[in-house]
């Protein structure tokens, strides 16, 4: 499990260090360097993917998980170079701390020939770039049960790929979740692993009609059935309002594209959450887009039931409800306050990116609620009353 996070000239930050817990929350306004957090690890991962965290390699800043642009664009715009190299060779690094060891990796940025490669290498033979030790390449970042999932992910469609590489071999929703129907289709009957996530109104452990349960809690009474369209790479979503979920549920069924978003957008995140084994790092971009607040909290408690069995989840989201369902989760005692951290970025007065992390005690309560931390509704209530 990651439990710190260092970057150095990497996009927002010259320079930072974040605590990593169990279930990590990122909050805060925008373009202050949410994102670049979740970016990080998902471009180590990407990297790794393609075979490049080793001394020949370097980042690949454009894949299927991360499409960061060109050196110039990763480079932080106000470098520092207190390794003392020289104009000539400046060092962008990922340093993280997994199961108790710092490990790293540095990347030079040569101003005259990296400011449009998409490759950042590792310095020329005096700092490579170290390969992924093999303890390390198990679980979380580097192993099964890697799951990011980008803001815009898939929407109401009438059909979706079938993958058997994605969905199936790397068991892979796919960064925008464009495969979490091939998943759920290939996996319906599998137990959910987390019996403490597993809905008790669920008709089974099973994958497909857990998540049926869980969706339940944003519209009653949905059922879903996801199907292989026979001669095609394809497969279809649909749900009914009634009956018995399947794969071949004989009720009137509606596609995606006419029921709406919310479903269909938050169904890739119910999934990651119910599918995620222990070990597993799971990262989680606005979670909450296009629900309803029941439907937001409900998200804020089934990662914090995640975690609990034992998967690591960040989640960069901007609820409020999101936030009070992590802190139900800790009253009830699902999660430990120290399993939870809380970061709040923002910019001070000098434009730099500063972070607020408040604590969650064990009744829910927040150890602090700094200015601009989720504090619009008694601000916007102190206007209506004045």
């Amino acid at each position: 499990m990651i439990s710190r996070i260092e970057l150095h000239n990497f996009k927002a930050f010259r320079h930072l260090d974040l605590r990593l817990a169990p279930l990590t929350m990122l909050s805060g306004v925008n373009a202050v360097g949410k994102s670049t957090i979740i970016q990080a690890l998902a471009l180590l991962r990407q990297s790794y993917d393609a075979g490049l965290l080793n001394d020949d390699g370097g980042f690949l800043l454009n894949g299927d998980l991360v499409e960061l642009g060109v050196g110039q664009d990763v480079l932080h715009e106000d470098y520092g170079d207190e390794r003392g190299r020289g104009p000539r060779s400046i060092p962008i690094a990922i340093n993280l701390s997994i199961d108790g060891r710092k490990t790293g990796w540095e990347v030079e940025y040569q101003p005259g020939r990296d400011r449009e490669a998409d490759l950042l290498r590792g310095f020329d033979g005096l700092f490579p770039l170290m390969a992924v030790p093999r303890d390390m390449q198990v679980s979380g970042l580097f192993g099964e049960g890697f799951q990011l999932l980008k803001a815009d992910r898939i929407v109401p469609a009438v059909h979706y790929p079938k993958s058997y590489e994605a969905a199936v071999r790397r068991g892979s929703l796919g960064s925008r979740g464009e495969h979490t129907v091939n998943f759920l289709r290939t996996h319906a009957d599998d137990p959910v692993p987390s019996i403490s996530a597993r809905h008790p109104r669920a008709k089974s452990p099973g994958l497909l009609d857990q998540t049926e349960a869980w969706l339940q809690e944003i519209c009653p009474g949905v059922n879903l059935a996801a199907e292989d369209l026979r001669g095609t790479d394809l497969v279809q979503l649909s749900y009914g309002f009634g009956g018995t979920a399947g794969l071949h549920s004989s009720n009137i069924r509606y596609r995606p594209t006419n029921v709406g978003f919310g479903l269909t957008y938050s169904l890739p995140i119910v999934v990651a959450c119910l599918a995620a084994r222990t070990g597993a790092l799971v990262l989680l971009e606005n979670p909450e887009a296009h629900l309803h607040p029941r439907g937001q909290t409900m998200m804020g408690r089934l990662a914090c039931l995640a975690v609990a069995a034992g998967a690591q989840i960040i989640i960069e989201s901007h609820s409020d409800h999101v936030l009070n369902g992590v802190r139900l989760a800790v009253k009830e005692a699902v999660l430990t306050p120290e399993q939870v951290a809380m970061h709040y970025f923002d910019r001070g007065d000098d434009n730099k990116i500063i972070f607020t992390s408040p604590e969650v005690n064990h009744d829910g309560m927040l150890s602090q609620w700094p200015a601009g931390f989720f504090d619009e509704w008694d601000r916007a209530i102190d206007q209506l009353l004045d």
